[in-house]
């Protein structure tokens, strides 16, 4: 559009109004502001949800589309309104367009270019929209004004208006034998036969590749799509830092200093506090699985339809979530780590900020990862829940390392018959020898 803007400026061509407003055909900018929803969440109408689905298909350098009954469930106005934007569409774009209705109103009827009419798999009638009623009357059929014409054997009888010839049914065999014995289809035929001419092909087309515009140009638009999107989810957000505040204020109550020396003994609840944050942190990603795979349908589709390639999803997700977790990690450590009694230095306490923010980045990209894998929402939970399990299971600070390791030479040594003993009855010392 801005090269076609510019274009008509060199011109001096001051553009029709209607075509200025082709933004503003498909009647979406009331509800622009309105989710979509699905079968839990209500949303835009059924009417406006097909009409986003055409804007999406639009979208781009795309001249031939096909659609079938695109106005099943709707009233007679929207099903109007959704075909006379796609004419629009049509004539503005030059674009070529097949439709399958089933017993569209008069109006709509009138929207149309051509037909193809069809019945029991045969076709009728395929030709311009204007000589349909002169070939049912060649055929000894009249439509009624404001009436669609039916060709069941059962209602066939009352559009007969040859008096001079007696009314016997008509089959779809019988006027598939007739349109192709008509003019209008000999003239096809001539038409179809003739070899294409490449020299008619426009040389100064807008584009040339598949995406329609540069991967910058891409890259901010999905950007602007992901800071619209964390806008219209704020509550969201809202509740994981409100969230992470109080777990933090009860858990630096729970470790607090006053009750922790700094020796041996209390190591461990220090490396408990750790695990701890870690954990919190971690699981606190966990709703990044229900937001992936609900996005997933919408970007499967509109990466097929050239809107966007995988990295420019993907990239913005990452770098706008980077704030989120760096502030909820800042909050976290500015609230624990003094009150629990960690080392002093300004450095360490850096170090602690950077370990847990490096984990609760990782751990969103794992959960991205996994519901980006398994696509739906159960299996995604069940393979989260496996490696968070698995992870803490063997991180050292549930089992330590060092009963870790000696299980594992008692085991080898009961299966070579070295110790006949059980477990619990064999001792470090043992194991050593």
């Amino acid at each position: 559009m801005m090269e076609v803007s510019r274009r008509e400026k060199e011109a001096g061509i001051v553009p029709d109004p209607d075509i200025d407003a082709y933004m503003k055909i498909l009647g979406l900018d009331i509800c622009a502001g309105t989710i979509v929803g699905d079968a839990l969440q209500r949303g835009i109408s059924g009417g406006q949800k097909k009409r986003v689905t055409t804007g999406e298909i639009i979208v781009g350098p795309i001249k031939t589309l096909f659609m079938d009954e695109i106005t099943n469930g709707l009233d007679s106005s929207t099903a109007f309104q959704i075909v006379s934007c796609l004419q629009q569409l049509v004539h503005i774009t030059d674009a070529t367009l097949l439709v399958a209705l089933l017993q569209p109103s008069p109006e709509t009827f009138e929207l149309f270019d051509d037909i193809i009419l069809m019945a029991e798999g045969k076709v009728l009638y395929h030709g311009p929209r204007d000589a349909v009623v002169e070939f049912f009357e060649s055929c000894g059929f009249r439509c009624p004004q404001r009436k669609e014409i039916v060709l069941s054997k059962k209602d066939q009888a009352q559009y007969w208006y040859n008096t001079e010839l007696p009314y016997s049914y008509i089959s779809a065999d019988v006027f598939s034998e007739k349109f192709r014995a008509s003019p209008l289809r000999k003239r096809m035929e001539e038409d179809l036969s003739e070899p294409y001419d490449k020299s008619q092909c426009h040389k100064n087309a807008l584009s040339f590749n598949f995406y329609s515009v540069s991967r910058w140009e891409i890259f901010r638009a999905c950007m602007s799509r992901e800071v619209l999107l964390m806008r219209r989810n704020k509550y969201l957000y809202i509740f994981k830092f409100t969230q992470v505040v109080i777990i933090a204020i009860v858990t630096m109550t729970s470790f607090l200093k006053s009750g922790m020396d700094i020796d041996a003994l209390h190591a461990n609840y220090y490396l408990g506090a750790i695990f701890y944050a870690v954990l919190i942190l971690v699981v606190d990603e966990f709703s990044e699985l229900a937001v992936t795979v609900s996005r997933l349908s919408s970007f499967y589709k509109q990466k097929t339809l050239g809107f966007y390639p995988a990295w420019a999803f993907a990239i913005p997700c990452i770098i706008l979530k980077i704030p989120v977790s760096f502030f909820q990690s800042l909050v976290w450590t500015s609230l624990t780590y003094y009150v629990i009694g960690y080392s002093p230095q300004v450095w360490r306490f850096f170090r602690q900020f950077l370990m847990y923010f490096t984990m609760q980045v990782s751990s969103a990209s794992l959960f991205r990862f996994l519901a980006s894998v398994c696509q739906t929402m159960d299996s995604s939970i069940a393979a989260a829940t496996l490696i968070i399990f698995t992870k803490q299971i063997v991180c050292g600070f549930i089992i330590p390392q060092c009963n870790i390791v000696l299980s594992i030479i008692h085991a080898k040594l009961v299966e070579v018959g070295v110790l006949g003993f059980p477990s619990h009855i064999c001792n470090h010392r043992a194991l050593r020898k």
